[in-house]
């Protein structure tokens, strides 16, 4: 259950002036608050807290706040203010589609632009996944284990567009990623799938290693979907 106080639920510290806008740098720690689950789905923002926690003006907050709503992680709510979004089934259902569609063009550009050295760094990437989820079961931890598998996948395609839109994606699906993750058992059969497709992409095969990627986006989804059913029946 979300935490009904921002200082109870994120340690956050004041925004340091750096080079980059002020108002960029409110929005990368809010964003990074939700990603890391220290601000929940359904958390209010409470623009008061914000301004004491982070240290910048109301009209600062306002501005970080409508580009967190562009992006899909904080919703408006009439009369009640900001609060942290909670993805609904029919959301879900179709950002996992979009993701899926997504990935898969990832891996095959990926499959077409990478280097060899690229390649082994990929499966180095899940190995390293592999020895985290093995010695934790620290979701967050999980979490940020098989990011290092996408910065190396988009580090290969080199598309500055699809990375763009797959970050969005992400964002809007860290907390489903994190429900899929949860399952026993799902954080190795993860690991199985991922080295599927590095086995393809090793083979240079666009073909299966799209598909492979489309497969594990897929069953990521229906531990997701699953739970998000249950909660709407509850």
């Amino acid at each position: 259950m979300a935490s009904n106080s921002l200082s109870d639920a994120w340690a956050s510290e004041p925004i340091g002036r750096v080079a980059a806008p002020l108002r960029e740098q409110v929005t990368d720690s809010i964003r990074q608050a939700i990603m890391d689950f220290d601000l929940q789905p359904g958390q209010r923002l409470v623009e008061r807290e914000l301004m004491e926690r982070l240290g910048v003006s109301r009209t600062t907050i306002r501005e970080a706040i409508r580009e967190l709503a562009a992006e899909g992680l904080v919703t408006v709510v009439p009369q009640k203010g900001a609060v942290v979004t909670a993805p609904s089934l029919e959301d879900a259902i179709d950002l996992y589609e979009v993701r899926a569609s997504l990935e898969s063009l990832i891996v095959q550009r990926f499959v077409e632009r990478a280097t060899d050295e690229q390649v082994e760094r990929l499966a180095g990437a899940v190995d390293y996944l592999e020895s985290v989820t093995t010695a934790t079961s620290e979701i967050r931890e999980v979490l940020r284990a098989k990011d290092r598998f996408y910065t190396v996948l988009l580090e290969g395609a080199r598309s500055a567009a699809l990375q763009q839109m797959l970050d969005s994606i992400r964002a809007r699906v860290q907390v489903l990623r994190a429900t899929s993750l949860s399952e026993a058992g799902r954080p190795l059969e993860v690991v199985r799938e991922l080295r599927f497709i590095v086995e393809a992409v090793s083979r240079r095969d666009v073909t299966q290693a799209s598909a492979l990627c489309a497969m594990h986006i897929r069953a990521a989804s229906v531990t997701a979907l699953a739970h998000l059913r249950a909660e709407q029946r509850a």
